[in-house]
């Protein structure tokens, strides 16, 4: 079987219906841990804004935290939306980081804006700020190398060897290629994925191109069981397109149950279509297919579920299979 050796994991600290923010947080850091000790080679986490079903808004503030409580694995951000920020406030986060946990923290980077138009207002951005995401990513890099042309320093940063990923398809992956960065992109993207490669100029901070396929996976003792875990997720993510509004994840009975209409039903099922699900010997035929057909340097698992015991499971028998 051929299957990258590093696997990773991304973390948005979901939240179950009945549950709150902070709950949905610690569920974050215990998960961190367990991680760690099956055997996975990053945790990172998200950053979402005003979003009732999602707890990680504060990705940097979150790592810190995560860092602090693991020990060999390495942490992240899945990502800081940098559109959202000023350059400079996120090369001093990220030094600070990596100074208190030297040679362990990535620094991933989005280019999304706030999705609402009231979160926008709420940021002081506005859609047109994604455009400029390119320049930002470069002035970002820049505090790291020394100062601005602005002569201002970026402290603790300068100097430090900081681990930058850009999470992107599109022009994004382009602004990966362009800088010399290593690259996550969902799922079985092939076109940009080539484009990426034929277009990446060696940098300081990657000499090859780097790819990491972020992917949806569940393992269970049967397909059936496997499927089951997606489900509230895959709900939520209907809901949220005929609604507006992404909720907490409910029971899998609850959703399995549900009197969809045709659109919900179409919906939720697109929400499944790509995503890989089954037993270990299932799962692991389609991660070789994924990975034949991408050339992925690295597993990223997206995965969440409304059971947290079972989706911790999933993970440790997804772990078993490297």
């Amino acid at each position: 079987m051929t299957l990258p050796a590093r696997l990773s994991v991304l973390d948005r600290s979901l939240l179950r219906a009945g549950g709150d923010g902070p709950e949905a947080l610690r569920a974050t850091f215990r998960f961190a841990q367990r991680a760690e000790e099956v055997g996975y080679h990053r945790f990172w986490v998200a950053e979402h804004h005003g979003v009732p079903g999602v707890a990680g808004s504060a990705p940097t503030v979150l790592a810190a935290a995560l860092a602090a409580s693991t020990s060999t694995i390495r942490i992240g951000t899945g990502g800081v939306m940098l559109p959202n920020h000023q350059p400079l406030v996120v090369a001093e986060q990220f030094g600070v980081l990596e100074s208190l946990f030297p040679g362990r923290i990535d620094m991933g980077l989005g280019r999304s804006v706030g999705f609402t138009s009231g979160v926008r207002r709420a940021l002081g951005r506005d859609k047109s700020a994604a455009e400029d995401f390119p320049a930002q990513v470069a002035e970002l890099l820049g505090y790291f190398t020394g100062p601005s042309a602005h002569g201002v320093r970026a402290n603790p940063s300068a100097g430090l060897p900081v681990s930058p990923f850009v999470l992107a398809t599109g022009a994004g992956a382009d602004t990966a290629a362009d800088l010399g960065l290593p690259l996550v992109i969902p799922g079985a993207r092939e076109e940009a994925i080539e484009r990426y490669r034929a277009r990446f100029r060696p940098s300081q901070w990657s000499e090859v191109p780097y790819v990491v396929v972020a992917a949806t996976v569940a393992v269970a003792d049967t397909t059936t069981a496997a499927r089951r875990l997606l489900a509230s997720e895959a709900w939520s993510t209907a809901y949220s397109q005929t609604h507006g509004v992404f909720p907490p994840l409910v029971h899998p009975d609850e959703v399995l149950s549900l009197d969809m209409t045709a659109r919900e039903q179409e919906l939720f099922e697109r929400a499944l279509k790509d995503q890989i699900f089954g037993t270990a010997p299932e799962v692991a035929s389609a991660l070789e297919k994924l990975t034949h057909r991408t050339g992925a340097d690295e597993l990223m698992i997206t995965t969440s579920g409304y059971d947290r015991d079972a989706l911790t499971d999933s993970y440790v028998r997804l772990a078993a299979l490297i």
